[in-house]
């Protein structure tokens, strides 16, 4: 199995290939800067790698939630790829993929991933994982204020991931008590892929043309925004 993986949905750029159970990432804040770097950073993985597109068996995006260009380039990005080399492609939530990167760098087993949305907001959602380091979605993606977020309940020793936490810990906190790691802000295209292969294998990756972004909110909402 040989899979490329990119996010762009956030400030940071990150980009993932698994070749042969080999996992090699590369992983930079680079903001407002993604349609520049992120071309050249999937050039160097596939070169160092010693694979061109066509080599591969499929490719893995960030459909967000995110920031809406950011999402938008990545989706764009992978599907501009896909058709090229003729493969299909899944669509892994961010928030999902720091709450796996919490499973294998923490080995937390509750874990609530917050991004922060601006527009005082934040996209949120919180996750479980087994014995096996299996994540399960326990809530939906929401977009919300942070001082509306009800309590969600987790118990024991719960990890909280992902901008949101940096922006509106005390917020977050009354809702839910969390040890804030602090090392883990961004979805990284390295933990997509482990998310990503299960998918793989039981034939869910799709055609080029039916990748489709997750926004959470919606595009009133970016309306509002100077400039929309």
């Amino acid at each position: 199995m040989k899979l490329l993986a990119l996010d762009t949905s956030t400030e940071a750029c990150s980009v993932a290939l698994l070749q042969q159970g080999h996992i090699i990432a590369l992983d930079e804040v680079c903001p407002q800067q993604h349609s520049k770097r992120v071309l050249p950073m999937i050039d160097s993985l596939l070169a160092e790698a010693g694979l061109s597109l066509n080599m591969l068996d499929g490719i893995v995006f960030g459909r967000g939630p995110g920031s809406f260009t950011g999402v938008r380039i990545g989706v764009s990005v992978a599907q501009g790829l896909a058709f090229g080399a003729d493969l299909p492609v899944f669509g892994v939530s961010t928030l999902a993929a720091m709450a796996q990167a919490a499973v294998r760098i923490h080995q937390a087993s509750q874990i609530v991933a917050a991004i922060d949305a601006r527009m005082a907001e934040v996209y949120l959602a919180s996750f479980s994982s087994d014995s096996n380091g299996e994540l399960q979605q326990l809530t939906a993606e929401q977009a919300i204020k942070p001082q509306l977020l009800a309590p969600l309940g987790l118990s024991d020793k719960v990890v909280a991931v992902g901008t949101g936490w940096q922006t509106y810990a005390t917020e977050l906190m009354r809702a839910q008590p969390a040890d804030i790691a602090s090392d883990i802000l961004y979805p990284s295209a390295r933990d997509m892929l482990t998310l990503a292969q299960p998918a793989f294998s039981q034939g869910l990756f799709v055609s080029a043309e039916r990748a489709e972004p997750v926004y959470v909110r919606d595009e009133v909402s970016w309306k509002k925004l100077p400039g929309r």
